[in-house]
């Protein structure tokens, strides 16, 4: 087992312009040390390794609720769908970027230190082709934390697909389920 880079992030709880297009632009082709730590570098490091040694990667990011783990990953896949981009395989690389939001419905919640908390853990892996453009993603999660789906704390709320289920309860193909408004239908969520 050989460790590589380690990266200690701070989550500064507001957006910053240092992860545009620009800079994934910049990050992309450079050699590790030779820019600002910076997830990017992170993220071109493992895809160069990924291409040199025709082996598989792996990035961990770890953290305390809120500290930008999802976003951290949302980043990295963004960099590598940028840095691998073909009009073939564009279609793609936006659909393993799309899958995000279906999977924070269904797997985040509001805390009191997060309005977004992911309450599970994932394990994301990227395929690739022999050209190292995307070819595909698979996801897998584990540990939900299922204790949420029928208690909150004080302050917090349940997964926000219950929340986008119980706001959609106006529409036709949602009747059959006799949803009302969430704070009547809280506890019925299970």
């Amino acid at each position: 087992l050989v460790v590589g880079i380690i990266l200690v992030a701070v989550n500064p709880y507001k957006q910053l312009p240092i992860y545009g297009d620009a800079i994934i632009h910049a990050y992309s082709g450079q050699n590790m040390g030779d820019m600002d730590p910076h997830i990017f570098a992170v993220a071109e490091e493992a895809y160069k390794q990924m291409a040199r040694n025709n082996k598989n990667q792996s990035i961990i990011v770890s953290g305390e609720s809120g500290a930008g783990k999802t976003v951290s990953a949302r980043y990295t896949m963004r960099y590598f769908a940028t840095v691998s981009k073909s009009s073939s395989n564009a279609n793609v690389e936006d659909k393993v970027l799309a899958s995000n939001p279906i999977t924070e419905a269904v797997g985040n919640a509001k805390t009191t230190r997060n309005d977004n908390s992911s309450r599970f853990g994932k394990y994301t892996e990227i395929s690739f082709d022999q050209s190292y453009q995307i070819i595909g993603a698979n996801m897998r999660t584990y540990l939900l934390e299922k204790s949420r789906v029928v208690f909150q704390s004080e302050n917090e709320r349940n997964y926000h697909i219950f929340y986008q289920l119980c706001a959609s309860a106006t529409q036709p193909e949602f009747k059959h389920l006799k949803l009302g408004r969430s704070q009547e239908n809280n506890l019925l969520f299970i």
